[in-house]
């Protein structure tokens, strides 16, 4: 028996189910601080999941309960599908059944963690990594000590008012401790009572996942990574990292994704990683690393002869590319590094493309579309240079989800300043233009963050940014719900017929069967029922011949 039990909940209801690697994380520190740890995964019970909270809470009696938010919806501008509410009313029922203070996090939740600890009527929150937060919160909790000596700690007030326990600061304004366990590797299971089963998630999904580092300290316009993780890398043990690997692959999950926000971003200690992988594969013919097909994220540069070398001998099956456009000037100011230089051009994409193809290793390119500066003229000359590329897939999204602290946002919010609309701001559930204010003009950061997922009347608003400048007619960009279907047509015209079958595009009701959103994605399901693994590109130019031999 530990000290006291904190039971650890998983709310993602969507499918291919995602393996809840913070509730490993978190576990991993609670269970080394003394705490048993419970995990109820509910996304394997997702048309039942009210029996498993009651029958579950009817025999437990955590002091603590945590929640995980992975998403709050899918950030996918033509399907805007909402999550908030289903986690709200899991909450609601935990609370139905259970006495024990509840605390949330994940990155999803980390994107406005002061609204959000609000709008689920909960006591406690955490933005950011919360291995350490949560375990100073249950000891707190334990000991009779006020929540308000846990520094990071988010504390509802009540009233609208949710406030961070300051934490203490070193030099250049960096925490005293590490957010996140850098030193020893996180417990990994599978096929254990209440403990994340990854293997299940493997079969049931067709990837496990593995952290090499956190954070990030490149400013895109686009991205809430930096202020939900962190801005600043913080590298994990390359040993530790390997073992967790080994860990997983011997248990059976033998595909592994990399969840850093790019892999090759602090490239000496990627390389660092992959030669402990290969050192161990040349030394121990036993090890399960023979088995390791390993799948990264990577920014187009810095991506040198010796990093491409070491993918290959360390078992990478796979690059997903960011390259996200093709024209500096769309790029300057969006792709940039903290200090606001770009670190990368086509040319850089170009020239590594046609050296991992010399290594025969499949690569995805993602491109963004739809940014301020976006027209006809750029979207195109995108499509074809990206079409050039020799790569198995090129995908293609359209829009971007504004968040309360991703640059874009801030900026959004800047222009509008609570007094007009802005072009190209819209949500399919809009009903009235959307106006945002800047922080400095909310009464409350609850008030800030809300607005950017709620309107004024409390209803799932999500903001999305589509460029006013695209061949869109007027009446569309002047409506807050108004649909760019001119432009998500003039994409499917920009391809050849040739070459859709590795092409990822936006798709709306009518135009294409083809279905690129992850969210309960109808080849996807199928590709898991017939047992494909890997990442979910990799299998997209033979979706048509995989879906006709199923049927």
């Amino acid at each position: 028996m530990g000290k006291s039990l904190v039971t650890l909940v998983n709310p993602n209801l969507v499918h291919p189910p995602i393996t809840p690697y913070a509730l490993d994380i978190l576990t991993t520190s609670l269970e080394a601080d003394g705490f048993d740890v419970d995990v109820v995964d509910l996304t394997f019970r997702r048309d039942d999941w009210w029996t498993v909270l009651r029958e579950y809470f009817a025999s437990h009696t955590p002091m603590l309960v945590g929640v995980t938010v992975r998403n709050t919806d899918t950030i996918y501008a033509q399907q805007q599908r909402g999550f908030l509410g289903d986690h709200r009313a899991i909450i609601d029922e935990i609370k139905m059944h259970s006495a024990a203070p509840i605390i949330a996090g994940g990155v999803g939740f980390s994107s406005m963690p002061f609204a959000l600890v609000d709008y689920f009527g909960i006591p406690f929150g955490v933005k950011g990594p919360g291995e350490e937060i949560i375990v100073g919160l249950a000891n707190a909790l334990l000991s009779g000590e006020p929540p308000d000596t846990v520094p990071g700690l988010l504390v509802n007030r009540g009233g609208g008012r949710v406030e961070k326990v300051v934490p203490q600061l070193g030099r250049r304004g960096r925490p005293l401790s590490s957010p996140i366990n850098t030193t020893t590797s996180y417990t990994r299971r599978s096929g254990e009572p209440w403990k994340v089963d990854n293997l299940r998630y493997y079969r049931g999904g067709g990837l496990g996942n593995i952290l090499t580092k956190n954070g990030c300290a490149y400013s895109c316009a686009h991205c809430v990574e930096p202020d939900a993780k962190g801005t600043h890398f913080t590298r994990r043990a390359v040993e530790c990292v390997v073992d967790e690997m080994e860990a997983l692959t011997a248990q059976g999950v033998y595909d592994l994704h990399t969840t850093d926000s790019e892999f090759n971003l602090v490239i000496a200690h990627s390389k660092n990683v992959l030669r402990e992988i290969i050192r161990r594969r040349d030394t121990d013919h036993s090890t399960p690393l023979h088995n390791l097909k390993l799948w990264i994220y990577a920014q187009p540069t810095p991506f040198d002869d010796e990093l491409l070398d070491l993918l290959v001998r360390a078992g990478c099956a796979g690059i997903n590319l960011a390259p996200d456009h093709v024209r500096d000037d769309v790029l300057d100011g969006w792709k940039v590094s903290d200090g606001g230089r770009r670190f990368y051009t086509f040319d850089d994409v170009r020239a590594l493309c046609a050296k991992i193809a010399k290594v025969e290793l499949p690569v995805m390119v993602e491109v963004l579309l739809g940014m301020p500066g976006e027209t006809a003229v750029t979207m195109t000359e995108a499509v074809r240079r990206t079409l050039d590329l020799d790569v198995a897939v090129a995908g293609y999204s359209l829009g971007i989800r504004a968040f309360p602290y991703s640059p874009l946002g801030i900026r959004m919010a800047e222009q509008c300043a609570g007094r007009r609309t802005l072009p190209g701001l819209q949500s399919d559930s809009a009903v009235e233009p959307i106006v945002l204010k800047p922080r400095a003009m909310c009464e409350s950061i609850v008030e800030y963050e809300r607005q950017f997922a709620f309107d004024r009347d409390g209803r799932f608003r999500p903001v999305y940014f589509l460029s006013p400048d695209l061949p869109e007619d007027p009446a569309t960009i002047a409506s807050p719900n108004g649909r760019w279907v001119n432009s998500v047509q003039m994409l499917w015209d920009l391809v050849p017929a040739s070459e859709y079958h590795r092409v990822m595009l936006p798709t709306l009701p009518g135009i294409t069967e083809d279905d690129n959103n992850y969210a309960d994605n109808p080849f996807l399901l199928k590709l898991i029922e017939l047992g494909y693994t890997g990442a979910f590109w990799s299998h997209w130019p033979q979706r048509h011949e995989i879906m006709q031999g199923a049927a």
